[in-house]
């Protein structure tokens, strides 16, 4: 049976459901293998201009990792080896190309915090939780500790991770955690109308900025200066900028070249 669903509608917004309800989505080996597929489909799909990560569970987005697979007889070579999932889907997600969303319908804990930090956006229903549980249960979220570090302020990070005690919605956005809270009624809607408003960019120049981003955001400032400063002049040789230009001028919407 497919843990992960994936659909493609006209107007580019690919929508990558973890569909694992029985298991409140775990993040198990066959469920981010299947993921990780699927968002390297939807990267080489020249139809696809954003990405948004769902869940098909009414109140789980995803419990995080598969906890029987931790407390497994398996060698823990064989455990360290599988580990590397986690950190080959947060690069998949930062080097795709294109905007990826996190529809946070239900509850985001665990390893799926971590994948929720790795998308470029997201959308969260009211009343939905983020955290850390694992130090509950005698585990420490070591996989996604960088990627809360470089989201969340250093004392509302340590909270988490040590008390394991989640943060609802609201508090996230608080927090600059998500960039909107919707109500449930309007959820479904209010994704499919970010999905497409990002759809509608060029996707030419979205994903020369969204490698930048991903090359330059832990370097220097030196650095990362140089390397913009060479992905804006690239930038200046697309068609599409010069596109995009005569379509503000001429209050039209602009028709992407994509070159």
């Amino acid at each position: 049976m497919s843990k992960v669903s994936y659909e493609v509608d006209e107007l580019g917004a690919a929508f990558v459901t973890l569909d694992s309800p029985e298991t409140r989505n775990a993040l198990s080996d066959a469920l981010l293998d299947e993921l990780l597929a699927t968002l390297e489909k939807a990267g080489a799909d020249d139809a696809v201009r954003v990405v948004v990560i769902g869940s098909s569970h009414e109140r789980i987005f995803s419990a995080g990792g598969d906890l029987k697979a931790f407390a497994s007889d398996v060698p823990t070579i064989q455990k360290y080896a599988g580990l590397d999932r986690f950190p080959r889907l947060y690069s998949v997600i930062g080097g795709l190309g294109k905007p990826v969303i996190c529809a946070a319908s239900g509850d985001v804990l665990a390893g799926a915090f971590g994948l929720a930090l790795a998308c470029d956006l997201i959308i969260a229903r009211e009343g939905v939780k983020f955290g850390c549980p694992e130090i509950n249960v005698g585990v420490f979220p070591f996989m996604i500790s960088a990627l809360i570090y470089r989201n969340v302020p250093r004392m509302r990070a340590n909270q988490l991770m040590m008390t394991g005690e989640p943060i609802d919605a609201a508090q996230a956005e608080r927090m600059d955690i998500v960039n909107v809270v919707v109500p449930a009624e309007s959820f479904d809607d209010t994704v499919r109308e970010w999905a497409h408003k990002i759809a509608g960019k060029s996707p030419l120049l979205m994903r020369l900025g969204k490698d930048a981003i991903d090359a330059t955001r832990d370097q220097s400032l030196p650095d990362a200066l140089s390397a913009l400063q060479s992905q804006l002049a690239l930038a200046f040789t697309t068609e599409d900028i010069g596109e995009g230009v005569a379509a503000f001028r001429e209050k039209r919407d602009p028709v992407w070249r994509m070159r």
